[in-house]
């Protein structure tokens, strides 16, 4: 990464990336704005994201368009019923000198497309996840590091659940964010069916390399944030606990687990992450606000009367603010 002579012209640098970077994906991704910079907030703030959405909404070209604009190596795992944790991880084989070598499996790139990371058994997603918090796999009793930076995207696709493996809330915890792919607008879909149904040849640049990513993960640390920010963010997670003193009638009424503190956490790196690429040198709560649903969306489980009444979990999160 290139020297700053001072963390304002860091952020600076980051603001300008983020906009380098938001022109490139676009020759690609039409629309989806909002998705795009949740992803690369996630991806700044070192933390790993669930994208849902229907089939055909171009998830899996969203994120190997993001790799190849940050000059990252990127692997993609079709996750099925049969796959197993060495097929992930990677496995000692025998080689032609009768030792054992380890040949390691596709986890070992730095962004990895979990696809469907509900169809597996829950060995396999333990696999994964662990890699996850730990940034390394252990086979064998041996521990192997990944290569850094290491983001995982996973997909989920939220309608069919036949034959499907949920990821217990635990593990959901693991991702920073749970982002929402929604269906494009009609204008959107007409530029979608013409670009795709036509001989184009998009020249993607590089815009940024892995010390990059690494050097502005640490920057979003350093940025400092008013106490007043961070209690905000705090008690947003502590609201959504039901039976608690801070919890609002809406949380008591509709809510059965809330938030744990890795969501406070999450809150202030996504606020933090999401201040500096608009140029901003601290958050204010207005940041806090804009990455929220995406943090705290998975973190809370509704009761029957909610899920009786139609209330989702973006009603109880908006009623927090």
């Amino acid at each position: 990464m290139q020297n700053f002579n001072s963390d304002v012209e860091a952020v600076d640098a980051l603001a300008q990336s983020y906009k380098n970077l938001k022109s490139e994906i676009g020759k690609v991704i039409v629309g989806q704005d909002e998705v795009v910079k949740a992803v690369i907030i996630s991806l700044f703030s070192n933390g790993h994201s669930l994208l849902v959405g229907v089939p055909g909404l171009a998830k899996t070209l969203l994120v190997s368009t993001i790799a190849e604009v940050l000059d990252l190596e990127f692997k993609r795992i079709q996750f099925t019923p049969d796959l197993m944790p060495s097929d992930i991880t990677g496995s000692e084989i025998l080689d032609e000198d009768r030792h054992f070598r380890f040949n390691k499996g596709p986890l070992f790139a730095n962004i990895v497309l979990a696809d469907e990371i509900n169809r597996t058994p829950p060995k396999t997603q333990a696999a994964l996840l662990e890699a996850m918090q730990e940034r390394s796999v252990t086979v064998s009793g041996v521990r192997h590091p990944l290569s850094m930076p290491f983001f995982v995207l996973a997909t989920q696709n939220p309608i069919e659940q036949e034959g499907t493996y949920p990821l217990p809330e635990a593990q959901l915890d693991r991702f920073m964010f749970n982002i929402p792919l929604d269906y494009p607008s009609y204008e959107e879909e007409i530029r979608v069916v013409k670009g795709t149904t036509t001989i184009q040849n998009y020249e993607l640049k590089h815009v940024l390399t892995d010390m990059d990513i690494l050097g502005f993960q640490q920057l979003i640390r350093k940025i400092p944030i008013a106490d007043n920010v961070l209690e905000y963010a705090v008690s947003l997670a502590t609201k959504t606990r039901p039976g608690t003193d801070r919890a609002t009638q809406m949380v008591n009424d509709y809510i059965s687990w809330g938030a744990g503190p890795r969501a406070s956490q999450y809150l202030v790196l996504g606020a933090k992450c999401h201040a500096a690429i608009q140029g901003k040198y601290s958050p204010d709560i207005e940041d806090v606000q804009a990455i929220a649903k995406y943090v705290l969306r998975h973190r809370i489980v509704r009761n029957y009367k909610a899920e009786a009444e139609g209330i989702n979990e973006e009603k109880v999160i908006e009623s927090l603010f």
